[in-house]
């Protein structure tokens, strides 16, 4: 089992995505863990409530119509990725038999065809690491065993906080090297002159105020207003503005 001094020396600073990874498994792996699931979304859910798939999503030894599958719809139904929206503290959760508690919480029948894949391919149990952001973005690394020992699911638990923080020093390292374009949520797209005006909308200005200040006609601004409001599906422009400030749209617009 690694301690935290072989943790600090396999994860260092500056390695690249690849590696980091690999060095990851490697660590889980010496705890008796078979596989690793990285990834990293900055807005997790849409306006409504809908898991959005994240930027990167990054696996090692898991089957190999797993990522294709997660990325092709099944990541709404994964009711790990829910429980990691409902907790900040590494978590253990079963393919195969008990849940823990904040899986219990979250459990429903929408999740029925991941929990079937998990048991298909007897991944008997993991533990998840969330890592959320004060701006809300969230990653979440997976340790995963699959056919383990009997009375390996009984030690994930006591095993949880180790994966905690390799996790979490692999998260650094990754992060590091994110792009701003990995950093932007990719569900949903402004164009900059829309996103321009809905932040000078969200600073109370009116069309006639926002094309003042931008030396734009009126109806010009009021296009780009209509425009981005329909992209987003708001009924008005209060509402365009609070959708487009949860998938942060706004952030850097001005």
């Amino acid at each position: 089992m690694p301690h935290l001094p072989d943790i600090q020396t396999r994860l260092t600073p500056g390695m690249g995505f690849d590696a980091a990874l690999d060095a990851a498994l490697g660590l889980v792996g010496d705890a008796g863990f078979t596989a690793v699931i990285y990834d990293y979304t900055p807005v997790p859910r849409t306006h409504d409530g809908v898991l959005i798939t994240p930027n990167i999503l990054e696996a090692r030894r898991v089957p190999a119509d797993m990522m294709q599958l997660w990325r092709s719809g099944f990541y709404q139904l994964d009711p790990v990725q829910d429980a990691a929206l409902a907790t900040a503290a590494p978590f253990v959760w079963s393919g195969l038999g008990r849940q823990s508690r904040v899986m219990e919480t979250v459990l429903c029948r929408r999740h029925d065809p991941v929990l079937g894949y998990m048991r298909d391919m007897r991944f008997s149990c993991g533990v998840t690491v969330p890592i959320h952001h004060p701006g809300g973005d969230l990653a979440t690394f997976t340790a995963i065993c699959i056919d383990p020992d009997t009375d390996f699911s009984e030690r994930a638990g006591a095993l949880a906080p180790l994966v905690g923080v390799i996790g979490q020093s692999f998260h650094e390292i990754a992060r590091a090297g994110f792009s701003g374009e990995t950093r932007r949520s990719r569900h949903m797209r402004l164009s900059p002159r829309e996103a321009q005006c809905l932040s000078l909308c969200a600073e109370g200005l009116t069309a006639k105020e926002i094309a003042r200040k931008l030396d734009r006609s009126v109806p010009t601004v009021t296009l780009h207003l209509n425009s981005a409001g329909r992209k987003l599906g708001a009924k008005n422009r209060f509402q365009a503005v609070a959708r487009a400030a949860h998938y942060r749209l706004l952030d850097a617009a001005l």
